[in-house]
């Protein structure tokens, strides 16, 4: 499997003007979810600069408590990943519910963090970068390119840094079922 970080997006396609942005289907979850999923993998690199250039800035305002909030972050992610693999009750609601999930964890390194005293560093350094990748992925509508590059991930052609989170999350796992039942119903 090769690793591989995509390329960044052209800046105007990221963030063109609101005929390329629409408010999703609530009623739809998993239409939503893929919309999400899709964009995360797709325009991952540009989230990436955006959420480095947020938690540079914080990050340069206060280096120690945001050190402490990405550690805790990342070990509480961790944890609760491996817990899931090793719970029914916690893979169900993280198959099923990734955005819960996620919040779960977030909540989780929130109370961690706030016995330091870095929750201000918590919120604009780590949880306001993933709200916007968040509001970005959820109102950014996809394109054909778009498509393509995700199935290129879905199926395992390449491996990236947003697909490996994805797979902790268990959000590509769907996309190769599709692609397999295709391929099994064109075989016979």
């Amino acid at each position: 499997m090769d690793f591989q970080v995509p390329a960044l997006r052209a800046w105007d396609d990221f963030f063109p003007g609101s005929d390329r942005f629409a408010r999703p289907d609530f009623r739809d979850i998993s239409k939503w979810n893929n919309r999400v999923v899709s964009n995360l993998l797709y325009y991952q690199t540009n989230y990436m600069v955006v959420a480095a250039i947020v938690i540079s800035i914080v990050g340069f305002l206060s280096p120690f408590n945001m050190i402490l909030g990405g550690s805790v972050v990342v070990l509480v992610f961790t944890g609760f990943v491996w817990a899931a693999q090793n719970k029914d009750v916690l893979r169900r609601l993280k198959k099923q519910y990734p955005t819960t999930f996620v919040m779960v964890v977030m909540l989780s390194s929130y109370f961690l963090i706030s016995f330091f005293g870095g929750v201000m560093v918590f919120v604009f350094g780590i949880t306001f970068p993933l709200l916007l990748m968040f509001i970005h992925a959820s109102l950014r509508l996809r394109n054909i390119k778009n498509k393509l590059e995700n199935k290129m991930e879905g199926i395992g052609l390449k491996k990236t840094p947003m697909g490996i989170i994805l797979d902790a999350l268990e959000q590509q796992e769907d996309s190769f079922n599709k692609f397999a039942d295709i391929i099994s119903k064109g075989k016979e």
